[in-house]
């Protein structure tokens, strides 16, 4: 079977609406998937195993692949197996929902090699006891996100839009993160509305007055250098810059590649971990051969 490509995504508004009764916070967030992306190859198998190239502390029984693929035998009653491979080139820790894309390829490979016939409703029911950003990796493109990750608009596909990532510090735990949120006096929330139709007419400029993500308030006091990040990006003449997810990962969203390619030749010099890419009207696809 070919291998996968898993895409990586940014936030472009991510904001709290409260939390349900089991405690699990309401989310109301401007999502999109980027060229960043890991690389998943599946074989047939007698049972599930998974290597991380060059990563053996990853590839235990708790990764999302696996999970993704025990979710779809119980789901199905499927006795089948494969033998994964994993290339991570997307982030770890990052608020980029790596793990959770490859996640999405796991679902979306097995259902072909085990020849299951699932359609997209049934893959998305699974997709989400894997994990919440799942069900919208599975899609990929542009989308309004709700709920806890499981209510999914889609939307129109956005212009492609040129992106610097930099991942200025140490990965930030989600639990962490939104516990430090719940404790804020005050939040600055998004204007998700006028964000998206920002996007759709893609005027970066306003996007940038009306975008946000809740959670970087709280990222930024646990790691100051996102703050710092986000400010370089912004002198590198980034248009809009800002924490995706959880973090600890921010971009800057530019109105030329030429300019996107201009800030990351400046920034890769301070911090390692830069990359170049852009955003990406799909979630999962076959890389030809």
């Amino acid at each position: 079977m070919p291998t996968l490509k898993a895409r990586a995504k940014i936030n472009w508004t991510l904001d709290i609406l409260g939390r349900r009764e089991d405690g699990y916070h309401r989310m109301d967030m401007l999502m999109s998937t980027v060229e960043l992306s890991d690389e998943l190859a599946l074989e047939p198998s007698d049972t599930l195993t998974l290597q991380v190239a060059g990563s053996a502390e990853l590839s235990g029984a708790d990764n999302l692949v696996l999970k993704a693929a025990r979710a779809l035998q119980q789901e199905t009653g499927c006795t089948l197996g494969a033998s994964f491979r994993l290339t991570k080139h997307a982030p770890i820790g990052a608020g980029m929902g790596g793990g959770s894309a490859d996640a999405a390829a796991a679902l979306w490979g097995l259902n072909r090699l085990w020849q299951l016939g699932l359609d997209e409703t049934a893959l998305e029911s699974i997709a989400l006891r894997v994990g919440a950003d799942v069900p919208f990796l599975l899609k990929g493109g542009f989308a309004r996100v709700g709920g806890i990750g499981e209510a999914i608009v889609q939307l129109p596909p956005c212009a492609t839009i040129p992106l610097v990532l930099v991942q200025p510090c140490q990965a930030l735990s989600t639990r962490e993160v939104f516990t430090a949120f719940d404790r804020l006096a005050h939040v600055a929330h998004p204007d998700t509305d006028a964000a998206q139709q920002a996007l759709l007419k893609g005027d970066l400029h306003t996007l940038a007055r009306v975008a946000g993500n809740v959670l970087q308030q709280a990222g930024e006091a646990k790691r100051p250098q996102i703050a710092e990040a986000v400010a370089a990006l912004e002198a590198c003449g980034a248009a809009c810059a800002q924490m995706t997810g959880s973090g600890s990962a921010v971009f800057g969203a530019f109105t030329q590649p030429s300019a996107a390619l201009h800030a990351w030749q400046t920034l890769h010099k301070r911090w390692h971990k830069c990359w170049i890419t852009q955003t990406a009207t799909e979630g999962i696809s076959e890389i030809s051969d």
